[in-house]
């Protein structure tokens, strides 16, 4: 896969220049980025500019090798330029059809290194690296392609370090996820992207001492948005993260030697030549880029064919209102009955169902699922020896085997998909299970889910197959603790600024229930409003979603909610960005086929009366009378009504911890 953009560069026409300068400089097809590529003292160093204004300034690039230390005593040699492009559908993106163009420059960097002649050793100056750029109107992206500095005689390495550097142009902001702790949390499951944001933090900071995830998003105090993330990463490589070295410089760290139980080693096993994955800069005066960037899916290619079509589905799912006890066989009837009634695609059977339901009597549950035109996901712990939860189905899943004879009962009972929970972190032998798991799920047809787990990384156009990600501080914690009830909101706009721009989010949300528990009676109390809930439906973005709704919402909720939720979409062709603040609120549209849907949510204490501008874009025009569902002012509860749109601009009131739907 890492090789297809260097394949790109051979179709590409290409220009090849020598400087003697020591600055390159690639821009944006637009001209308003740029990025610059300079050489100091032995180290190569680069910064990034839009519109004129820094927002990476001058930062270090390098990598330290088992066999060498590729960071300092370099330079730079030839510098390639080249223009790239790309068209490709994915459908369970923000955006269906994407049209990609970028600039492109390819610098090589160069380090003395014995190399055989004959029947000597000498030391001579060889490419170690080649410094990939790829530069659109709104992302900038690079990574390293690791060279043979002495031919064919080295053929694997291992990458020590990656001294890759961000330093943010002083003044800005953070909005970022801590790295969890290795082997903390429930039964040693941590790190699981589980954390939570703190809104405009000031920098210098490193989270819980070991750094943040990815995406990692800043604001350029009034200049603009950074969001910095990676994507291609496969079982060639291992998941990074970002750690704060002082001040305003940032840098790329490899997973915690503790993750996974102390097993495998944190930095990665290559072979050569090899590339590393993209780093990826967004850029943008506003946060349109941010929120609209393709940037995770731009770069990289599908790893495998589609073994046959794989579709969008929604459904329901017992765990998050019942818990454990609720995966039983009469339970699960229960809900493929309100999933039929839903006119719902899938329901989702949750752990412990080999126990509780057990082997023979799931297939009889397939096949009444079936009957109904519902198809099941069954939920998996992916263990293994790197946590200790205890939940069931275990060990069926961590190794090729096993876990093929396993997937083909599974094809043969006629399971659509997969849930597969408590990885064990980023390291390399993290990121080989992924990938495994997905290619053998190909292989029988079963879509998949991924919980307690990494971030995905351009991963639904690698692979066909895979649906979505938790790597979010995701539903579930709803039901364990208030808290993150009173935090609901905030932490929901949050996600469409950061998480759920660089890859779909398992998130299991738009609750119907007063209460987070089955008699809806008692429990963590819901503080969001009904039209919250219709909005985030839209607003978090899984071509697969399972709800947290109930079959007593049929006749407790709304009768308008339900109503909407019957035909709510899960997948789009575009996504366009309307107005919003990290932690505050957001504004965006989604468009499938000609129609658009325009939705909002309130973090902020007092009601908000953002004004909806521009209808004209969304094919609503003046006279129309669209559909808004939103709060009533007063109690809060839920209002359906069309309104007469008389100019081209909208106050929708805003409660805290409410929304509003306009279709």
């Amino acid at each position: 896969m890492f090789r297809n953009f260097l394949s790109l560069l051979a179709l590409c026409t290409m220009s090849v220049l020598t400087f003697a300068a020591s600055d390159h400089t690639v821009k944006s097809p637009n001209g308003e980025i740029v990025v610059t590529v300079s050489e100091n003292d032995g180290q190569i160093y680069y910064s990034v500019s839009d519109k004129g204004t820094s927002f990476i300034e001058k930062s270090a690039l390098g990598l330290v090798m088992d066999y060498a230390d590729c960071s300092k005593n370099v330079s730079i040699g030839e510098v390639t330029y080249a223009k790239l492009s790309d068209n490709y559908t994915v459908p369970t993106i923000k955006q269906r059809t994407v049209s990609y163009e970028a600039n492109g420059m390819t610098v090589a960097v160069m380090g003395k290194f014995k190399v055989r002649e004959r029947w000597q050793e000498v030391e001579k100056d060889v490419v170690m690296y080649n410094l990939e750029f790829s530069v659109s109107n709104s992302d900038v992206a690079f990574r390293y392609t690791i060279q043979r500095p002495n031919g064919d005689q080295l053929l694997a390495a291992r990458v020590l370090e990656e001294k890759t550097e961000f330093v943010i142009a002083q003044g800005s902001t953070t909005f970022l996820c801590p790295q969890m702790i290795p082997m903390t949390g429930f039964a040693g499951t941590a790190p699981s992207y589980e954390t939570g944001y703190t809104p405009d933090e000031e920098m210098g900071k490193n989270g819980w001492g070991d750094g943040y995830v990815f995406p990692c998003l800043f604001r350029n105090a009034d200049k603009g948005w950074i969001l910095i993330s990676e994507t291609g990463t496969n079982g060639s490589y291992c998941g990074c993260h970002m750690k704060n070295i002082n001040d305003n410089k940032y840098a790329i760290a490899f997973p915690n030697d503790k993750e996974c139980n102390g097993n495998g080693k944190p930095e990665p096993g290559v072979t050569l030549p090899t590339s590393t994955p993209w780093r990826t800069i967004t850029l943008g005066s506003t946060l349109k880029p941010i929120v609209e960037t393709t940037v995770a899916w731009d770069l990289v290619k599908p790893v495998y064919k589609a073994s046959q079509e794989y579709k969008a589905s929604r459904g329901s799912w017992s765990w998050i209102i019942g818990m454990d006890p609720s995966c039983n066989y009469d339970e699960q009837k229960r809900y493929i009955d309100f999933s039929a009634a839903m006119g719902y695609e899938t329901l989702l059977i949750d752990a412990l169902w080999d126990v509780q339901i057990g082997r023979d009597r799931m297939k009889e549950l397939v096949d009444y699922a079936k009957s109904k035109g519902v198809g099941i996901f069954l939920w998996y712990n992916s263990n293994g020896y790197w946590n200790h939860a205890p939940q069931s189905p275990r060990l069926c899943m961590d190794r090729s085997l096993v876990r093929r004879q396993e997937m083909k009962w599974l094809n043969e009972i006629g399971v659509r998909g997969l849930k597969i929970d408590f990885f064990g972190g980023d390291k390399q032998l993290s990121m080989q299970l992924y990938e495994d798991i997905l290619a053998d799920a190909n292989d029988y047809g079963l879509e998949i889910i991924f919980h307690g787990c990494t971030l995905p990384r351009g991963w639904e156009r690698m692979y066909p197959n895979f649906v979505a990600a938790e790597a979010v501080r995701a539903s579930e914690n709803l039901h364990f603790g208030q808290n993150d009830c009173d935090n609901e909101a905030f932490c929901a706009t949050i996600h469409p600024f950061v998480r759920n721009t660089v890859g779909s989010m398992d998130f299991g949300g738009s609750a119907l229930n007063k209460f987070w528990n089955a008699d809806n009676k008692t429990g963590n109390v819901r503080r969001t409003t009904d039209a919250f809930a219709l909005a985030t439906a839209i607003l978090f973005q899984s071509s697969v979603q399972h709800f947290a709704l109930a079959p007593n919402n049929l006749t407790d909720a709304p009768a308008e909610a339900i109503e909407f939720m019957k035909r709510v979409n899960t997948v789009w062709d575009e996504v366009r960005f309307i107005d919003g603040y990290p932690g505050k609120y957001i504004i965006l549209a989604r468009r499938i086929g000609d129609k658009w849907t325009i939705v909002g949510i309130n973090a902020q204490k007092e009601m908000v009366v953002p004004n909806v501008k521009n209808f004209s874009e969304f094919n609503i025009n003046l006279g129309d009378k669209p559909t808004i569902y939103c709060d009533d002012v007063k109690t809060g509860a839920l209002v359906k009504k069309d309104f007469k749109l008389k100019k081209d601009v909208l106050r929708v009131e805003m409660l805290s911890g409410g929304g509003f739907v306009i279709e």
